[in-house]
């Protein structure tokens, strides 16, 4: 029996720590619940236009997620909710797709999340969670940055009270400036106003749910002034209550063109949950589990999709609101998605005259954030390879879009990668006086080198596509050496893994060194790599290879036959004299 609940609670968490719940711990829930919803009403309805769905669609998101992701959840201060990237997504593909039908537009929005949810659930059976260490920050800090430029160009036709237009970042900001003849000043002046507010909301009082009293005060203008009839556009009728869950209908060649959508929702899903979760179980000295993440988010998208909602995340900025508010646990969550159930069946009328240009505002300051310019400065002084890829999803989104533009900066940093693999760095070798260490000898000027030995690594895996820059950057090196080399040794500490064509390569270099009478061995092979070797009998060409042979050893019994040769040589001479 304990098994089975040890089982059951692995599977499903909340099983194991509800019932070790402390009641000290109750109020700081119930106050993050609360923040968290006073954030989430203006935010999760701004983040639902910018989708492209009616604004109640992102409290649906709020809502539901919130409550099945708490029952799985392994991080204690995670908020699952719509982000703006994959908002923007949505817009992006769906709005082509359902061609002016709204109801067509909500379901195949829900049947987005259904797909992310599936690939969740997949990924979660594969054991699949490592592989968000290949999304790197470089390409993080690029498309965010992006993504936050190209939502502002989506949120600025909104702010100015002027007709949006364009595919990408520059068009659409040509559109704008072709319009500035139109421009609203009711418009600009409510969403001037809010964003300053916004802002200085957010510095004076941080972790604070500002924005809802932005849209409390904005609100009533708009409906004591009469400004809808001033040209001010606004929400309209919210309608109360919580949709009635189900499966959304589908066609078939719908279904298609929405797999590389809900593949791109699913990896910037993921990466940013998984990226927040670690942030925050650092920080309180917690561990959060990658794959069961991948269950938590799966069944939240599962939820959101029956909802008629659209694929959600854990976002930072939602989280951050959650952990300064002093959530212990994921029942903070739960608390949020009841205190956002009040406001659907009771406030909803007094949302009505909230105007489209303030959830702008809303939105640009929550993006805002994304582009740092400090973090790209510090990462071109640490690595041009690292900034480059940084540029490229930069450009990438910009130009091509979000959804085009996750698929660019993963090529890229994939190419960028193997451009780096391809030419390995070849570091000729020397020992460290004193010691029976080597290191590179062009860099520290004071090792020993030998006459007549050349040593050097290889500083990657000895593959295909790099096989034969090393071979030719080893015969250079060999014959730019002032002594005539004897022996080539050839240190694979670095090289975890040798292909076939590697093991070539080294067979090819045996043979060319032997025709220039120089001897070639290996040291410090790792045991795959050896195995390799003896396998396709390149270990005979180079006298063995074995595990108890270190390059100090060769060195040593080099340096021994050299002092014998030159003592032999010595004592020959003085016979002959």
């Amino acid at each position: 029996m304990n098994i089975i609940f040890q089982r059951l609670a692995q599977l499903i968490p909340i099983i194991y720590w509800l019932p070790r719940y402390q009641i000290s711990w109750l109020l700081p829930d119930l106050i993050a619940g609360l923040t968290l919803a006073a954030y989430a009403v203006p935010v999760a309805m701004a983040y639902a236009t910018l989708a492209g769905l009616a604004p109640q669609a992102g409290l649906y998101c709020y809502i539901f997620s919130g409550i099945v992701y708490a029952l799985f959840a392994t991080s204690r201060h995670l908020s699952i909710g719509p982000i703006a990237s994959i908002s923007v997504m949505v817009a992006s593909v769906v709005g082509t797709m359902a061609a002016g039908d709204l109801s067509a537009y909500t379901a195949i929005s829900a049947m987005t999340a259904g797909m992310v949810a599936a690939l969740f659930l997949l990924a979660w059976i594969m054991r699949l969670s490592s592989f968000v260490n290949f999304i790197s920050e470089s390409i993080l800090l690029g498309f965010k940055a992006g993504a936050a430029l190209s939502i502002a160009s989506m949120q600025l036709p909104k702010l100015f009270g002027v007709n949006g237009g364009g595919d990408n970042f520059f068009e659409r900001l040509i559109v704008i400036l072709q319009q500035l003849d139109n421009l609203n000043i009711m418009v600009i002046s409510l969403g001037a106003g809010s964003l300053l507010l916004l802002l200085v909301g957010d510095r004076l009082f941080p972790g604070r749910p500002v924005a809802l009293v932005v849209v409390i005060i904005s609100t009533g203008i708009v409906s004591i002034f009469g400004l809808p009839e001033q040209g001010v556009r606004v929400v309209g009728l919210i309608p109360s209550g919580l949709p009635p869950l189900g499966m959304p209908t589908l066609h078939a060649e719908q279904f298609e063109g929405l797999l590389e959508l809900a593949f791109a929702c699913f990896l910037l899903s993921y990466v940013e949950s998984i990226a927040a979760a670690r942030a925050f179980a650092a920080k309180h000295h917690y561990t959060v589990d990658p794959r069961q993440e991948l269950l938590g988010l799966g069944a939240a998208n599962l939820i959101a999709s029956l909802s008629h909602g659209y694929p959600v995340a854990g976002g930072l900025s939602q989280s951050a609101v959650n952990e300064k508010a002093g959530a212990r646990t994921p029942l903070s969550l739960i608390f949020a998605s009841i205190s956002l159930v009040m406001v659907l069946f009771f406030l909803t009328g007094m949302l009505r005259n909230l105007p489209d240009t303030v959830l702008a505002a809303i939105v640009l300051v929550a993006v805002s954030g994304f582009v740092k310019i400090d973090d790209f400065k510090r990462l071109w002084q640490i690595s041009r390879l690292e900034f480059n890829v940084a540029m490229v999803a930069f450009v990438g989104v910009l130009l091509f879009g979000i959804l085009k533009g996750v698929a660019v900066s993963a090529i890229a940093s994939i190419l960028f990668l193997l451009r780096m693999m391809a030419k390995p760095h070849v570091a000729v070798l020397g020992r460290i006086p004193g010691s029976t260490r080597f290191s590179d000898a062009d860099r520290h000027t004071s090792n020993e080198r030998f006459p007549g030995l050349f040593l050097f690594r290889i500083e990657a895996p000895l593959l295909y596509f790099n096989v034969d820059n090393i071979n030719s950057t080893v015969l250079r090196a060999i014959h730019r050496e002032k002594t005539a080399v004897k022996l080539a040794v050839c240190d694979l500490s670095t090289s975890p893994y040798i292909d076939a064509a590697g093991a070539r390569m080294l067979q090819l270099l045996v043979e060319e060194l032997e025709r220039e009478g120089i001897q070639f061995k290996v040291a410090e092979a790792h045991s795959e790599a050896r195995e390799i070797l003896r396998a396709t009998g390149i270990s005979e060409s180079l006298g063995g290879v074995s595990r108890h042979t270190s390059l100090a050893d060769i060195v040593e019994d080099f340096e021994r036959d050299t002092k014998r040769a030159a003592s032999f040589i010595e004592t020959e001479l003085r016979s002959y004299t």
